[in-house]
């Protein structure tokens, strides 16, 4: 793998970082804005982290901004019937880890593709989260202990910050320092290879799967902590933004293959152009565009760093 496609996202995000330093030295060129880009991208960030396991099996799981406002509202509900932070913390995550799941197994056993099965799940997610809302946003009986796990500083860094980096480094251990990791990711390059060399095809997709989900349900759990209330559509534009910042990453450190490093330097280039353009002043659909453009470059330049090789 030649540099420029190795590293050609690093670079591309450094050059991002340089222009809109030029173009607003006294917005965006300020150490408390670059550490509150961290911030704004962390839920992003875990939730792509999430998105980057079954990627890795070469599936996709579209029920993940619906589980990120499930998580969110029965944690609220929970909260609401008298339960204490961690019995509902526990809960939560657990009802998350379950959608995914129960996609993983259908997905696997009866080779539904994922597409359509994790289509199906979100709507019914969705569904089951309007009705459990009222399809209003719910922001009562929040302990003020749950929400500082969303918000504040930890030695002048972002709680939330640290919320991505430990989710980094979580992905990063099991896709690459365990067995679950290294059968996952087998799949992925070939699934009936991997099934005549005696890979559990079922069990590491449930597992890859499940784990997606629980990933989002913990955003889905910071960012009510963040906000004090919860939305039933709360995590529906972390869908599409999430995949996107896997695709970055699958053109960083690793050719073609999703990874931990790659997804947060992903989520780190979708959070920096939608933090740039907003001290511009550019309207929220343009910035939408140029971060499709942004996606189609790295493609480019990913096919231009295989074509030097």
């Amino acid at each position: 793998m030649s540099l420029v496609s190795r590293f050609g996202t690093l670079l591309g995000l450094a050059a991002i970082v340089a222009v809109f330093s030029v173009l607003s030295p006294h917005g965006f060129a300020q150490g408390s804005n670059l550490i509150n880009i961290t911030q704004q991208m962390s839920l992003l960030a875990i939730v792509a982290l999430g998105a980057a396991f079954v990627m890795s099996l070469s599936e996709f799981d579209l029920s993940i901004g619906a589980v990120v406002s499930m998580a969110g509202i029965v944690s609220v509900s929970l909260f609401g019937l008298g339960w204490g932070i961690i019995p509902t913390v526990i809960a939560t995550l657990a009802a998350g880890f379950a959608v995914g799941c129960v996609s993983g197994f259908f997905v696997a056993t009866w080779r539904v593709p994922s597409f359509i099965m994790t289509l199906a799940m979100g709507t019914i997610v969705g569904g089951f989260t309007f009705w459990a809302s009222g399809g209003a946003t719910l922001f009562s009986n929040i302990p003020v202990a749950f929400r500082d796990i969303g918000r504040g500083y930890l030695g002048g860094i972002p709680v939330l910050t640290l919320w991505a980096v430990a989710g980094t480094l979580f992905v990063a251990f099991v896709l690459d320092w365990t067995e679950l990791g290294r059968r996952i990711l087998a799949i992925g390059g070939n699934r009936e290879a991997a099934r005549l060399a005696g890979v559990g095809v079922v069990p590491a997709t449930v597992w890859a799967f499940g784990l997606c989900t629980l990933m989002a349900a913990l955003a889905g759990l910071l960012l009510t902590a963040r906000l004090g209330s919860a939305h039933p559509t709360g995590g529906n534009g972390f869908l599409l933004q999430a995949y996107a910042a896997v695709y970055l990453g699958m053109t960083a450190f690793r050719d073609g293959q999703p990874n931990a490093a790659g997804t947060l330097l992903g989520a780190a280039i979708i959070a920096v152009v939608a933090n740039g353009l907003t001290i511009l002043g550019v309207p929220n659909y343009l910035q939408d565009i140029f971060t499709g453009l942004i996606i189609i470059a790295s493609v480019m330049v990913r096919n231009f760093g295989r074509t030097a090789d």
